[in-house]
């Protein structure tokens, strides 16, 4: 049976707020995870027979465990502020996909088995019951939330969205209810150590034609004495980069790590990446499972362990950066092996932005004359890290190196940029072909804003520093009438343009 085509947003170059559209978004939801993985990962192998008790069990934990989950569900107003912040109700118009609205699904729950007001008065309170109906929304719309957290900057009450998509999604996995797109990839992540299952000798293959390929650029152009290295597994080096999987293989993700790769051989410091620890990202958190999560980061502080670096520096991926800024020391730490002047971990653009400072690498600007160059804050970044020792790092570092790395560079509209800026539309375990309608229309804010500046400066290259926008912008753009292969990362700029 042919598949229903998706109808693609037209672009004005406006965010307008939409009419509702009730209903929109429930038939859009995630391929279910299979026993095997459910079973595996510890959870119930399919819905177990008296799942609203365990759900509200499980409910009853996280509250307990949870002082700010609690928090949110008591102090909301429905005030409407974050309404038209979400980039999905944006897109689809579905009520249910307000940040406001999707907290609504839990807090009826809440309200009905643990208040008085709503043990007492029912609808009166606001308060349903636990039923099947509601289960399916729970699914179809705690995982159309990409946890990016715009909505909370707009709210009085600084309620987070993310965190209510999290608990919902734990207490589904533990009633046998998971995505099998996040729960196959947690699983090799367990199993092999990376996202893409990718085994150690597949790894090296990849780095070793890397490196080949460098090679065989520079010569030529008549330049034989360059040989740039992507050691992996070296005991002692100075620097342990941790990359998103995506990073080994796929473009354009691969041709930053030829950045990392230069900026390290140009600064003369040794560096390695580990087999072991061979990804960056963590869909543990995904899930909302904080021992998912350590599982998949205890890999990290065992290679810092193991292969006795002295800093730990992180590659261009979103989320990765997120949970390493926030939640790995807890997670896999202390790093107290670590040079004291390095404790936590930093993100390549620091290090690399400090080497510029330092002059310990030269770029060329021209070498990126082709491109008028705008930059995407990936939300995790944006709203839930901080780079360097100033505020506002995480928006300025990037956007500094893109500056040396080129001439002409222009930010898209201000209310998308920066802590304002709209999410890509494919995060939190979106990434997967049965949501692209979801991914599609989630991507029309953003999409919108790339319109007004590819019109007004000519805008042709879009760089960011995110593995999940880099393999979902590479997918929409072409649908949104942009050309694929104008979308790069940070260091793909540094690449072309830095001097050996």
């Amino acid at each position: 049976m042919a598949k229903e085509k998706i109808e693609v947003p037209k672009l004005t170059g406006k965010i307008e707020i939409p009419r509702i559209k009730p209903g929109a978004a429930l038939v859009c939801e995630h391929h279910k995870a299979k026993e095997q993985m459910l079973t595996e990962l510890g959870y119930p192998s399919a819905l177990v027979e008296n799942w609203q008790e365990k759900a509200i069990a499980k409910m009853r934990e996280l509250l307990n465990k949870y002082k700010s989950l609690k928090l949110y569900l008591d102090v909301c107003v429905r005030c409407g502020a974050c309404t038209d912040k979400c980039q999905f109700f944006l897109g689809t118009a579905d009520p249910k996909n307000t940040p406001v609205g999707r907290q609504e699904l839990l807090r009826k729950i809440y309200r009905r088995y643990f208040t008085p007001a709503g043990k007492l008065l029912g609808g009166l309170a606001g308060a349903e019951d636990f039923t099947e109906e509601m289960l399916k929304e729970w699914y179809a719309y705690f995982h159309q939330c990409s946890q990016c957290r715009r909505c909370s900057l707009a709210c009085p009450y600084g309620i987070d969205t993310a965190e209510i998509s999290m608990a919902a999604r734990e207490i589904m996995h533990s009633i046998g209810l998971g995505t099998k797109y996040t729960d196959e990839i947690i699983l090799k992540v367990f199993n092999v150590g990376n996202n893409l299952g990718m085994q150690p000798k597949a790894i090296k293959s990849s780095l070793d034609f890397c490196v080949d390929e460098m090679k065989e650029a520079y010569e030529e152009k008549g330049i034989t004495n360059i040989d740039v290295k992507i050691p992996m597994d070296v005991e002692g080096a100075d620097i342990l980069l941790v990359v998103p999987s995506a990073d080994f293989f796929a473009s354009p993700h691969i041709e930053s790590l030829l950045g990392y790769a230069k900026v390290f051989h140009q600064a003369g410091i040794s560096w390695t990446l580990s087999s072991y620890a061979s990804e960056a990202g963590n869909f543990g958190m995904f899930t909302g499972s904080y021992d998912g999560m350590k599982k998949v980061a205890s890999r990290i502080g065992q290679a810092v362990r193991d292969l006795k670096v002295k800093r730990l520096v992180i590659g261009e991926c979103g989320h990765a950066y997120r949970i390493a800024y926030n939640f790995w020391n807890t997670l896999t730490g202390p790093f107290d092996t670590l040079d004291p002047k390095y404790p936590v971990p930093q993100h390549i653009c620091e290090f690399t932005y400090d080497m510029i400072k330092r002059g310990a690498i030269r770029l060329d600007k021209s070498a990126n004359d082709e491109f008028v160059v705008t930059y995407h804050d990936s939300c995790n970044v944006a709203r839930a890290t901080r780079m360097g020792d100033m505020p506002g790092g995480q928006f300025e570092i990037p956007r500094a190196i893109i500056k040396a790395c080129c001439n002409k560079f222009v930010d898209m509209p201000q209310e998308t940029i920066r802590e304002n800026t709209f999410c890509c539309g494919g995060g939190a375990g979106l990434l997967t072909d049965e949501m692209l309608e979801i991914r599609i229309k989630g991507a029309m804010p953003r999409m919108q804003a790339l319109k007004q500046v590819v019109d007004s400066h000519g805008v042709n290259f879009y760089v960011l520093i995110c593995a999940i926008c880099k393999a979902q912008f590479t997918k929409i753009f072409p649908m949104y009438g942009f050309p694929m292969d104008m979308v790069g990362g940070v260091h793909q700029l540094v690449s072309r343009a830095i001097i050996l």
